[in-house]
C-alpha cells in the first residue's frame, strides 16, 4: 500500500472511562487502510500538550492531525496549532466526560464511529476565542459560579457518575457563590453589573447544557455570544434563576443576552476564568476576541449529522 498521507494521533487514554483504549486497533486500521502512516502519541500527566503539537508537527509535514480526549485535551491541541502559521486539518475523537465541542457537531460518541466520520467527513471550518494575548479557547471563556467544578470534580467521580459528578460537586458550592461586579465592553455598548455567571463562547452547549441555545450560538458564525446571569440578591431566588439558565431559558430579568467580536471585562477584583474546562488564571482586565474560521475539522455535512 502507498502511504502518500501522514497523520499525528494524539491520545489521552485516561480520559473519560478510557473507552478509547478498546477502540485504538480499529482505529489506527481504518486511518492505515486510507493511506495514512500514522504516529501515534499516548499523552502523558506532566505533558504540556500544546508545546507537544507544536513540536512533533514541527518535525514532520501532517496532512491530518486527530485527538482523543475530552475538551481540556482539544483545548491544549488547539492551543498548539493556532501557534503555527500552517496548521493541518483536525479531527476529534471526543472521549471526555461532557464533549461540548463534540456535541456542537454532533459528533459521534462511540470513537470508531467517531474515527468513520474523520475519514468520510468534509472540512469545517469553525472560530476559535483568543483570550488576552497568547491563549485561546474552542468553544468557552467563563468566570463566576460553578466555573471551578470542571476542573475541581475528581476524575473517579466523573468515571462513576458522568455529567451528574458536575451537579454533585456544583451543589457543595451553593452556600459560598457570590457576584463579581463587572464593567463589560462590546460591539456598541457597555454593562455593569453584579453578575453571578458570565459566558463567553460560540457553543450551544455548555458543561453539558443548553445555555448556549439563550441567544443561537453558532461555531463559524465570526460573532461570540455572551451570556451574564445577574446576582438575585437573596437565596430563596437563587435556585429557580439557576435552574431556569442551565435549562438554556432566557428569563430577561436576570440575563444579559448579546453577540459580540470582542470583549473587555474589568473589575475591581481579580477572577477565577476558566478555557474549554481547564483553569484560565485569575484577571481583573481581560480582552477577548473571536478568531473567525481558525482551524478546520472534520464533520459530516450539517444536513447529514446525527448525534
Amino acid at each position: 500500500m502507498k502511504y502518500d498521507k501522514k497523520l499525528l494521533f494524539l491520545v489521552n487514554p485516561n480520559a473519560g472511562k478510557a473507552n478509547i483504549k478498546n477502540h485504538l486497533a480499529y482505529i489506527t486500521d481504518l486511518f492505515v487502510r486510507n493511506g495514512y502512516l500514522v504516529t501515534l502519541y499516548t499523552t502523558q500527566p506532566e505533558d504540556d500538550l500544546a508545546e507537544i503539537t507544536v513540536e512533533l508537527l514541527g518535525r514532520e509535514d501532517y496532512d491530518l492531525l486527530v485527538c482523543s480526549g475530552g475538551d481540556g485535551t482539544l483545548n491544549h491541541v488547539i492551543n498548539g496549532l493556532l501557534h503555527l502559521d500552517s496548521p493541518p486539518r483536525l479531527g476529534y475523537i471526543p472521549a471526555g466526560t461532557t464533549n461540548d465541542f463534540a456535541v456542537s457537531f454532533a459528533l459521534p460518541k462511540n470513537p470508531s464511529r467517531a474515527a468513520d466520520v474523520i475519514m468520510n467527513g468534509v472540512p469545517t471550518p469553525f472560530d476559535a476565542g483568543k483570550f488576552m494575548d497568547d491563549r485561546y479557547f474552542a468553544y468557552v471563556a467563563a468566570f463566576g459560579a460553578f466555573i471551578d467544578v470542571s476542573f475541581d470534580t475528581p476524575q473517579d467521580a466523573k468515571n462513576t457518575w458522568g455529567k451528574a459528578a458536575y451537579l454533585m460537586e456544583g451543589v457543595k458550592r451553593l452556600p459560598s457563590l457570590h457576584p463579581h461586579h463587572i464593567r463589560l465592553e462590546y460591539d456598541g455598548g457597555v454593562i455593569e453589573d453584579e453578575i453571578l455567571l458570565g459566558i463567553i463562547s460560540n457553543s450551544p452547549y455548555v458543561a453539558g447544557m443548553p445555555v448556549g441555545k439563550i441567544n443561537a450560538a453558532c461555531m463559524n458564525d465570526g460573532i461570540m455570544e455572551v451570556v451574564l446571569l445577574k446576582d438575585p440578591h437573596n437565596a430563596l431566588e437563587l435556585g429557580p434563576v439557576i435552574s431556569k439558565f442551565l435549562a438554556g431559558e432566557l428569563d430577561k430579568n436576570r440575563i444579559y443576552s448579546l453577540k459580540s467580536r470582542k470583549v473587555h471585562i474589568t473589575s475591581p477584583d481579580d477572577i477565577l476564568w476558566t478555557l474549554d474546562g481547564e483553569r484560565g488564571g485569575t484577571f481583573s482586565d481581560v480582552k477577548i476576541e473571536n478568531v473567525p474560521n481558525a482551524l478546520e475539522i472534520i464533520a459530516m455535512p450539517e444536513g447529514t449529522r446525527k448525534k
